[in-house]
């Protein structure tokens, strides 16, 4: 079977519905009918959705995304260099070096350290929670703007990708010892989940994940996208932003985090939500 090509036309039909305000699921439902691919349907739509974004001043943003439309190299954010290392559309996926510095590294491990208590995962039938060994990490967290590093740190990923401080959970710091790992999942709530009602009253749903390194494994510790096939090495100040604009597989977000295989892996994470999270 030939690759099925994005054409000026579907583009142009694109931003058509986009400008009628037609649902993205009823557009991808539509292309789908005709016997467009899901996943080069959900490609096409995405491209869309940027042109429209770009040329619209004011539009509502679907997920939470640097302005790369013009392919710089280096963005200027709190008078930070960030340097664009990966952007992909397919999955969403974009890797900055530099993100943090080494002393907010060295800072938000220290102030983490002391809270640090064994991870965990939501429960299957319920709203609590429960130690998993699908997560082997020690964790703790921050309210959002709790202490002058969070607040610095949460404005400059609203900055960078665009997306109200007000809409991020506070930050998430992980500690993976040797041998530790989190097996692949999504981070979006499971709408099948009988939690899930309850959590999106908070906020509605999780629409993007900024994942921060805060030091450097000896060996391991990667994160992987299983479905898409690449692995992000764990580079201390790096970071890797992912975003999903539906909690659907398609989106390839798929990802865990690799055994570390020597020394100790820290990482820091932000959630974004759809509304303000309370």
């Amino acid at each position: 079977m030939s690759a099925q090509v994005i054409s000026p036309e579907l583009q142009q039909w694109l931003q058509a519905q986009l400008a009628a305000r037609v649902e993205k699921d009823a557009v991808l439902q539509a292309m789908q009918r005709i016997g467009w691919a899901p996943l080069v349907a959900r490609r096409a739509y995405n491209e869309a959705l940027e042109a429209f974004q770009q040329g619209h001043a004011g539009a509502v943003l679907a997920m939470p995304s640097p302005d790369l439309h013009r392919k710089p190299s280096t963005l200027r954010v709190d008078g930070h260099d960030i340097t664009v290392l990966l952007n992909m559309k397919q999955p969403r996926v974009v890797v900055f070096g530099n993100f943090l510095s080494e002393a907010e590294c060295d800072e938000m491990q220290a102030l983490a350290r002391s809270r640090l208590t064994r991870s965990e995962t939501v429960t299957l039938n319920t709203d609590a929670s429960e130690i998993n060994d699908a997560r082997t990490s020690d964790g703790m967290f921050f309210e959002r703007g709790e202490n002058e590093l969070c607040k610095r740190i949460e404005a400059r990923i609203g900055s960078l990708l665009h997306w109200p401080v007000e809409r991020g959970e506070g930050l998430q710091v992980l500690r993976y010892g040797p041998g530790a790992e989190y097996l692949p999942h999504f981070d979006y709530f499971d709408p099948a989940h009988a939690s899930t009602p309850t959590i999106l009253k908070r906020g509605g749903q999780r629409v993007g994940t900024m994942l921060m390194y805060l030091n450097t494994p000896t060996r391991g510790g990667g994160t992987v996208f299983p479905d898409a096939g690449f692995e992000v090495a764990p580079i201390k100040g790096n970071a890797v932003c992912f975003a999903y604009d539906s909690p659907n597989p398609e989106t390839l977000t798929l990802h865990g985090g690799s055994p570390v295989l020597e020394g100790e892996k820290w990482v820091a994470t932000k959630w974004l939500r759809q509304g303000r999270f309370e």
